[in-house]
């Protein structure tokens, strides 16, 4: 009933019996193994599970035991940054002669778009040094540098990172090329090819 490599074939068989009396044969639970002689692999944006473990292991079918290897990760999508929830942060401009930046409203504007699940707005004000000459005179003069950003965590099944932007845009911000902020660029456990 199941492969060589399944990772179900050694576990032991159970019986239950149901409700109606019926005898039901199945597999015991499967615990996670314990994982040694790992290797970290950076995730790019085109990785998927089975080509990894074709790479890794010459048997595409062995993905799971990358999957058991990364147990924070709930799900097979969620351990290469591709679930549905995701987050993008963008970062803002705002003409400061024009007032405050509307931030109650943006925030509104947003969170009303179905499938944004969670608005985080962030304001940073920095004191730079800036070296300007007065009267033949150096002189040393603090300007105050705004870096301001929303970060807005949504389904990407509802709404994309471009209609967050143009909410954004139809504010008044102007904003950069999102960033995703997640799963990319990051490390995941890779374990040794270990027969069985």
């Amino acid at each position: 009933m199941f492969s060589k490599i399944s990772r179900y074939r050694k576990l032991p068989d159970v019986v239950t019996t149901d409700v109606k009396g019926r005898s039901l044969e199945s597999k015991s639970l499967r615990l996670l193994p314990e994982v040694s002689g790992t290797f970290l692999h950076t995730v790019e944006e085109v990785d998927r599970l089975d080509h990894l473990a074709y790479k890794y292991y010459k048997q595409p079918r062995k993905w799971w035991r990358i999957c058991d290897a990364n147990p924070e990760f709930m799900s097979p999508r969620a351990l290469l940054g591709k679930e549905p929830i995701v987050t993008y942060r963008f970062d803002l401009t705002w003409d400061d002669e024009a007032g405050s930046p509307p931030w109650a409203n943006l925030r509104s504007q947003l969170i009303e778009k179905v499938g944004v699940l969670e608005v985080k707005i962030v304001e940073d004000v920095q004191l730079v040094q800036d070296v300007q000459t007065i009267d033949d005179k150096q002189v040393t003069v603090y300007v105050e540098n705004y870096r301001r950003s929303v970060t807005v965590t949504h389904n990407q099944m509802n709404v994309s990172p471009k209609d967050l932007a143009d909410v954004i845009a139809a504010v008044g911000f102007e904003t950069a090329q999102p960033v995703q902020i997640g799963r990319l660029g990051k490390h995941i456990i890779i374990p040794a090819n270990v027969v069985g």
